[in-house]
């Protein structure tokens, strides 16, 4: 009698849990901090428009310059017109580069060096709603929720920092998870710190009280 017992009131929570995940949250469980290094230290910095780039051709310094990226992710120094710089990072552009001015230099030996740091905007980290400064962030290589928290200001005296829904593309599929600002900021609680991957949004949404 006591085992029927036990399996029926497995069986119900079985059926309790199966209602509440058709029915309950959308977001899911946010990824262990581990599960992301990976891809967090495999990260190149890719360049985008807005950035700064400082090309330095090796003994030829009339064609070494300072150009910034236009809106349409190209640059043009001399000898070099309307290059694509936005998506390639630094040493790419530096390769790209030396095929074209290989054309008037004998081996040309380039460096490309960055400087602004905007980031490609698919590449940026975005915050809206309740932050204090709603605002893009060039990603930063192990950047995590707390550096994001730190550079936009915080919360707002009305958001509802326990709701705040991280949205982030994984394998082309938009995955949505639920973080604990207000523990992580409030009450210290580092277990609620999590790493950011490029793209990922922060949607900190009001209060309902």
């Amino acid at each position: 009698m006591q085992n029927y017992r036990h399996k029926a009131m497995a069986c119900i929570f079985c059926l309790v849990v199966g209602v509440w995940g058709l029915s309950g949250c959308a977001t899911t469980s946010v990824p262990l901090m581990d599960e992301e290094l990976s891809k967090v230290n495999d990260y190149n910095y890719i360049i985008g428009p807005g950035d700064n780039v400082n090309i330095f051709v090796w003994r030829n310094q009339e064609v070494s310059m300072s150009v910034p990226v236009r809106p349409d992710g190209k640059i043009t120094t001399p000898l070099v017109e309307d290059l694509q710089a936005s998506g390639k990072t630094p040493a790419a552009l530096a390769r790209d580069i030396e095929k074209v001015l290989s054309a008037y230099i004998k081996d040309p030996a380039v460096t490309v060096i960055v400087t602004g740091f905007i980031g490609p905007y698919d590449q940026q980290v975005r915050v809206v709603g309740e932050a204090t400064k709603p605002q893009a962030l060039a990603y930063r290589t192990r950047m995590t929720l707390l550096d994001v928290m730190i550079a936009v200001g915080g919360l707002t005296e009305f958001a509802a920092g326990n709701r705040t829904t991280l949205v982030r593309r994984i394998n082309g599929q938009e995955q949505k998870y639920q973080v604990r600002v207000n523990d992580l900021i409030k009450d210290g609680d580092i277990g609620a710190n999590v790493y950011m991957l490029p793209g990922d949004v922060l949607i900190i949404p009001e209060s309902w009280l």
